[in-house]
């Protein structure tokens, strides 16, 4: 996928919505020093372009219960396509993983999951995941702490 040449105000926009996606289009053209008119443009190039792509609520996992979070590391026995499909298409069905990231090294996925307690997970693990044919080796660690959580991508220099 080709990347998208970005001006400096397009930088601007997508700094502003990413760290205030509610902003309004007045706010935003206020922000970037744009007419409301040629503000709305930009961005609705930008989502046409992909560079936006989409709009979410950030949401605190431990205001809806989910007081446990852990990274799971997933090796695979086999990795020919269909093996590969197949542990794409259980992870996409288990509201558990938040995300789940393909690897290089000795792991082949890295998942992150969020539940409500050490028995959830327990559940998660045995019923599901090791459950699953396939699977070789699970390593788990859990989260202490976040000491940085993702807040947008970092944007280059316009």
């Amino acid at each position: 996928m080709a990347t998208i040449d970005l001006d400096r105000t397009d930088l601007l926009l997508l700094a502003a919505l990413q760290h205030e996606g509610r902003l309004t289009n007045a706010e935003l053209a206020e922000r970037v020093h744009l007419s409301p008119s040629a503000c709305l443009r930009r961005v609705q190039r930008l989502e046409r372009d992909g560079v936006i792509a989409g709009y979410a609520a950030q949401v605190d996992p431990e205001r809806l219960g989910l007081g446990l979070q852990a990274f799971v590391r997933v090796q695979l026995v086999r990795h020919d396509a269909a093996s590969v499909a197949a542990f794409s298409g259980f992870v996409e069905q288990w509201e558990e993983v938040v995300a789940c990231h393909a690897l290089t090294g000795d792991m082949d996925y890295l998942l992150q999951v969020a539940v409500r307690d050490l028995e959830h997970f327990s559940r998660f693990l045995l019923d599901r995941l090791l459950n699953q044919a396939g699977v070789a080796d699970v390593n788990s660690s859990f989260v202490l702490r976040t000491v940085k959580a993702f807040r947008g991508l970092p944007l280059p220099r316009g």
